[in-house]
């Protein structure tokens, strides 16, 4: 199978996410080194599931065998990526990467003759949506109706693929937080409502503008953060034309350690009972969360995180029964990128006893993060060949799509009975990728939704105010693949 030249466009390509993902990818294929207070620092993919880890192919006659997870399937790799995209902001992205305050100085020095010469493309810009402290950078938006700056957001994805020869273009959301959408019968609740919605200039968030355009181009559409972006409407129009999407908000720290720990602590047997997170940071999507409405998506998504694993133990925890789990977010500017983390988790053990563990966690958080939409295009053309189902949405097909890319998410969403691996390392990814049978030993499954809609019959999830829960069901492990 050819590999295709791929194409990212990232709406807010000029924060601190987008700039640091391009910036990464041109300091690996440029090979650059530079200086720090302790040595010299060579660019690499470390924290990529794709480019830093290995699987195990079986046992030789010297052990088992381990080969890198990029050259098990083909996959795109990140140094061919070409970048595009939009914010509201003006700032090429050499000025925009030394205001998000990430990267050493030294090695800006050497990206800046690289990355002053792109320029973000204008974009939606709805201010409800959004915190009002942003405001102040919108000055790089388009004008016109709803449905004008639809078409404007497919004439770039147009214009973009002809301009860069890519074969394949993934849109990829890493722009703010915004609130959640309200799902209105008539409004957004089918594709034709929502089209019509665009239309007459209704409520539809920017998001969810980018993902229509995105799916009327064909092109995949992945969202990076909690909001609900895939309203019904949105979904039911992928389905029709046979587009990947995927979401929603990626995971990539404080997060995912609090997905695997607690797999962990419930499969050994121990209750966990509450989970209290804390954190504060002082960048831009800091500043961003401290608006009421925009914390309000993310503490869902980061609250959501275990119900897979809790739901999937009927020994311990009964069909309401569930931690409480409390997050708190706090903007603080001084520390910037360097986000703090304390999380304390508390479960029953014998005999009445308890066990409370906590953790504490500094990370520059833009330095980790940008291996998720590193790791995630790298998949999604793999899972728009024609390999794919005729219903699929979320962050995973059917049987051959991409278990990766849920892995990557904090809710990640899929069609009932679709394989999804939230809370461990994606094992079974390798196997269902190269098209083992959905029960193979190992692979993780998903049983029924809850909530279906009552309109669509494959059972496309409704979500009136949090994204849609799924019933994760383990199987016992098998041997190597």
């Amino acid at each position: 199978r050819q590999v295709p030249r791929l194409g990212v466009m990232l709406v807010g390509w000029g924060g601190n996410n987008g700039t640091t993902v391009t910036a990464a990818v041109l300091a690996n294929k440029l090979g650059l080194s530079w200086m720090t207070k302790t040595g010299r620092k060579k660019a690499n993919y470390y924290g990529s599931l794709l480019q830093a880890s290995t699987v195990c192919l079986g046992t030789g006659p010297s052990g088992d065998v381990y080969v890198p997870f990029r050259d098990l399937l083909p996959m795109v790799h990140p140094n061919d990526i070409v970048f595009d995209g939009w914010d509201i902001s003006s700032l090429n992205l050499a000025e925009a990467m030394r205001r998000a305050e990430v990267l050493e100085w030294p090695l800006q020095e050497q990206l800046w003759p690289h990355m002053e010469k792109m320029k973000p493309r204008p974009s939606i810009f709805i201010p409800e949506f959004i915190a009002a402290n942003q405001e102040e950078r919108a000055d790089n938006v388009l004008r016109g109706s709803m449905a004008e700056q639809v078409e404007q957001i497919r004439r770039d994805i147009r214009d973009f693929r002809e301009s860069s020869g890519v074969d394949k273009v993934i849109v990829l959301w890493t722009a703010n937080t915004e609130r959640f959408c309200d799902i209105v019968p008539g409004l957004n609740d089918t594709a034709d409502n929502l089209l019509r919605a665009i239309e007459r200039g209704l409520e539809v968030s920017p998001s969810t503008l980018f993902a229509v355009a995105s799916i009327l181009e064909g092109c995949a559409y992945i969202n990076g953060s909690p909001q609900n972006t895939f309203v019904p409407g949105a979904v039911e129009l992928a389905a029709q034309r046979r587009v990947f999407i995927g979401g929603d908000d990626f995971k990539s720290g404080q997060t995912k350690l609090k997905s695997v720990l607690v797999d962990f602590l419930v499969g050994a047997g121990l209750k966990t009972k509450s989970i209290v997170s804390y954190n504060h940071l002082g960048n831009n999507d800091g500043k961003n969360l401290s608006a009421p409405q925009q914390f309000r998506s993310k503490e869902i998504s980061k609250s959501n995180v275990v119900d897979d694993t809790v739901q999937a133990n009927p020994v311990l925890y009964g069909p309401q029964d569930r931690p409480d789990h409390c997050v708190v977010i706090k903007y603080v500017p001084y520390v910037g990128d360097s986000k703090r983390a304390l999380d304390e988790y508390t479960s029953e053990i014998m005999m009445g006893g308890t066990n409370t563990i906590v953790i504490h966690n500094t990370c520059e958080v833009r330095e980790l993060f940008p291996t998720v939409p590193r790791d995630d295009p790298s998949e999604c053309p793999k899972c728009s060949q024609e390999r794919v189902p005729k219903v699929f949405h979320g962050c995973t097909c059917d049987v051959q799509g991409s278990p990766a890319v849920s892995f990557s998410a904090r809710c990640p969403l899929g069609v009932p009975r679709c394989p999804i691996v939230s809370s461990r390392c994606p094992c079974g990814v390798p196997k269902m990728s190269s098209g083992y049978p959905r029960m193979s030993p190992g692979v993780p499954r998903v049983s029924q939704c809850p909530r279906v809609s009552p309109k669509c019959p494959q059972g496309v999830p409704t979500s009136p105010t949090v994204p849609s829960l799924w019933v994760s069901q383990r199987v016992p492990p098998s041997p190597p693949f």
